[in-house]
């Protein structure tokens, strides 16, 4: 009898920026392990409000995974998240990249936000 082999995801999305310490060390550890990767520049090529929702969708806390209240950018917001629309966070995400976490990998069905060896595993097994 046949055992059937998982097959690793088709296609990867990594939102990366290069000067991010986690971002390097994902993208070392994706090309030590010979996976192959769509590489998108946060700041350059941001997710549109659709990818982000769709990314959201796939958190385990929804934006609270995804948003880094700990960046300077976001201390220096001068609006209430909470006063504001799905719509016009997911618009204000995609204009203002820095706000997110990183990096951001998915496989179209799973997410790993930051640099997660174990979830990075997980995901490629």
């Amino acid at each position: 009898m046949a055992v059937a082999e998982r097959t690793r995801p088709q296609t990867l999305t990594f939102f990366t920026y290069p000067s991010c310490t986690s971002c390097r060390k994902a993208k070392a550890w994706l090309a030590e392990h010979g996976v192959k990767y769509e590489e998108r520049h946060l700041f350059k090529n941001p997710p549109t409000p659709e990818e982000l929702m769709e990314i959201i969708k796939k958190t385990t806390n929804g934006l609270d995974e995804i948003l880094s209240t700990r960046s300077q950018r976001f201390k220096n917001l001068e609006v209430d998240i909470n006063e504001m629309t799905v719509s016009q966070l997911l618009e204000m995400l995609s204009e203002e990249p820095q706000l997110l976490k990183r990096p951001i990998l998915t496989d179209g069905e799973n997410i790993i936000i930051g640099y997660n060896q174990s979830a990075m595993q997980k995901l490629l097994a």
